[in-house]
This record gives structure tokens, sequence and C-alpha cells, in this order.
């Protein structure tokens, strides 16, 4: 497995797909969770603060402010019931 690893600063996409029988599916409603790596969990739900890129792929720019793992989780619900934990690292700065 590859853990994805970024510098302080970065600006992350964060995204998922939801699908149904491999057919892509919008889910009735789609939350994301994230906990970055002081513990501050931050919760976003579409359409105020995730975007729809296309049916069943949605995203969530963030810009990284500290150092350590970051963790995340997609959640749909209703027409497609999904969910995925993730992970990143943010690299230490020397600066």
């Amino acid at each position: 497995m590859t853990v994805n690893t970024y510098d302080k600063g970065d600006g992350v996409r964060l995204q998922a797909t939801f699908t149904v029988s491999s057919v892509n599916t919008d889910p009735t409603t789609v939350t994301l969770r994230v906990k970055d790596a002081g513990g501050t969990i931050t919760v976003y739900v579409h359409p105020a603060s995730i975007t729809k890129l296309v049916t069943g792929i949605y995203y969530k720019d963030i810009s990284v402010s500290n150092d350590g793992v970051w963790y995340y989780r997609f959640e749909g619900t209703g027409a497609c019931e999904a969910a995925g934990e993730y992970s990143f690292i943010v690299r230490t700065s020397e600066f």
C-alpha cells in the first residue's frame, strides 16, 4: 500500500467514487470527515462544502497546515450506502 506524502502548506484533493454494481452512483447525502494531525475533526457535507465532479465522484480541496498523519472518511447514504477511510502524511518542514 502506498501512503501519499505532502508538505506543510500543500493543497490536497480528497476524492471518492461511489458505485453500485460497478456503476457510478450519486448517494443521497455525501459527508467527509477530516482529522488533522493535531486531532481536530472537521466535517464537510455536499453540496455546501463538497464538490461533485461527475455522477458518483466527489471531492474536497484542503490545505494541510500541520505535520503528521491525517485521516479522512467519505460516507454516502441513501441511494448509495458506502464508506471509506484513508490517511496521508504531512512532512515536517525545516522552515
